[in-house]
């Protein structure tokens, strides 16, 4: 399954472009970069100065840019969880079990 707006939750995340549309610490608004790792809680944003941020995801709106499908904006409390916590969520969602 390719990366698209409307599945991105059940892909990694680590490698795309990312910019901060909303965070609760305004000195983070409009931070652009590359996801580099993400934990549970947090992405770690390389930004094009080579600097390393960590945010947590729940704090923040994320514009997330795929590659041939464009940018989706993101609330950050959808991303919560590992890839495949996040997968089990939607699918226990829709009413599939995992």
């Amino acid at each position: 399954m390719r990366r698209a707006p409307k599945n991105i939750l059940f892909h990694e995340l680590i490698g795309l472009r990312v910019k901060v549309i909303q965070y609760t610490d305004p000195t983070v608004v409009g931070v652009e970069g590359i996801i580099v790792d993400e934990t549970q809680k947090t992405f770690i944003i390389e930004k094009s100065d080579g600097k390393r941020i960590r945010v947590f995801k729940e704090n923040g709106v994320f514009e997330l840019k795929i590659p041939g499908a464009g940018p989706v904006v993101v609330r950050g409390e959808k991303l919560f969880g590992r890839p495949w916590d996040r997968l089990k969520k939607v699918l226990t969602v829709r009413g599939w079990s995992a």
